[in-house]
């Protein structure tokens, strides 16, 4: 963490301090339904609140084209005044006079939230003439929102060029995490890669066996890498056009000494849909009216004996159609296995995406987990190798 300034550095004291947040968070009927999101900000306002700084917070929500009322920051600043425990004002836009009178009016200590950066074309284009607009509003610049790194923004890139930048609280936990788990990991460093198409996670696969030295393939992209080796997989979700492409990922992973992990055993059905007739077969026994569904017993029996020998684990993406019973319980039984041995002490366990989260949520393990990136797509770029817009900016 050595190579990012953080809070712990800054001069915060009655200084207006731009914090971009992420409070991108899903509404219904104007309420907040999640507020993951907002909790995961507060540590870094009440550092700077607490050492006298004005936080004025910068975020972006859905996408609108332009000004439109729907898509407004107001109720997500009152779902945060309730979190926070304290009045948040808000400003009718995030640059302008609106915005430049509502932070003259903030007192050593106050929060306030500014409009929707969205509203602006600027603010996706980098434009210099808004990243200039946003910076005369602001003495010190924050980055809290590692969700938006992965994007050459206003916001998040173009302020950081422009004021004195530090990452925020959560940002910092988020680069401390990953940084332990990728780039300087204690090792065997074993990852797991689920999910439905290898298509959509080619240069995720193609860095990771560069980097561990155990890759834990399932999900449907497991049934590719199973057909690319001459196996049957009947009526599976199966990308054959990428034969070729599997068998050369498995060649670059034989020559970096990276172990590939794939199924042994599936649980296989006839029909997509919860508690299906199924049965579980060897990998060599799909029928050609079957569908695999989920890793079997015996794969998860040897996952765990691969974990046995792991100090790291770096997990994205499900083992199977994890939504529906009982198609889940290869996640569930890893999930379970890997959050067990990080409370004991044994690993240091991340993980991240949509479909992780979720998994995980569901198998009631994500609590146990070293961490757990909420952050989605710039999370998958980390993990493919990429360098992240917002990330570079707060180098030292």
């Amino acid at each position: 963490m050595t190579a990012f300034r953080t809070l712990d550095d800054a001069d915060l004291a009655d200084k207006r301090v731009l914090v971009r947040v992420d409070l991108n968070v899903p509404m219904e009927s104007g309420r907040v339904t999640d507020e993951t999101r907002l909790k995961a900000i507060l540590p870094t306002i009440r550092t700077i609140t607490d050492k006298g700084g004005k936080a004025v917070l910068l975020a972006h929500f859905g996408r609108p084209k332009g000004r439109d009322e729907s898509q407004s920051l107001a109720p997500v600043a009152k779902a945060l005044e309730g979190q926070l425990g304290r009045k948040v004002a808000f400003a009718s836009d995030c640059v302008g006079e609106a915005a430049s009178s509502a932070i003259s009016r903030l007192a050593a200590g106050e929060v306030i939230v500014l409009e929707n950066t969205r509203f602006h074309a600027g603010e996706e284009k980098n434009a210099p003439d808004f990243v200039e607009a946003l910076a005369c509003l602001g003495d010190i610049y924050v980055n809290d929102a590692f969700s938006a790194a992965h994007r050459a923004h206003a916001s998040t890139e173009g302020l950081a060029r422009k004021l004195p930048a530090y990452a925020g609280r959560s940002m910092e936990s988020e680069l401390a995490a990953l940084t332990k788990a990728l780039e300087a990991p204690v090792r065997p460093v074993l990852a797991v890669v689920g999910g439905s198409k290898v298509s959509s996670k080619l240069e995720l696969l193609g860095n990771l066996v560069k980097k561990v030295d155990i890759l834990v393939i399932g999900g449907g992209m497991a049934n590719t890498f199973l057909a690319a080796l001459g196996k049957k997989v009947g009526k599976s979700l199966c990308e054959h056009d990428l034969a070729d492409t599997a068998r050369e990922i498995l060649e670059k992973a034989k020559a970096a000494g990276c172990e590939i992990v794939l199924p042994v055993d599936a649980v296989v059905a006839r029909e997509f849909k919860a508690n299906a007739a199924n049965r579980v077969v060897s990998v060599d026994q799909v029928g050609d009216d079957e569908m695999i569904l989920d890793a079997g017993p015996e794969t998860v029996a040897v996952v765990a004996q691969k974990l046995d020998g792991a100090r790291t684990v770096v997990w994205n993406g499900p083992f199977g159609a994890f939504e529906m019973t009982p198609f889940d319980a290869a996640t569930v039984a890893v999930a379970r296995d890997v959050a067990e041995r990080t409370r004991a002490g044994k690993l240091l366990s991340v993980a991240g995406g949509g479909d992780t989260v979720a998994a995980l949520n569901h198998a009631g393990a994500a609590g146990d987990f070293s961490y757990v990136s909420t952050a989605g797509g710039a999370f998958l770029e980390w993990l493919e190798g990429k360098a992240l817009p917002g990330v570079e900016a707060l180098r030292v």
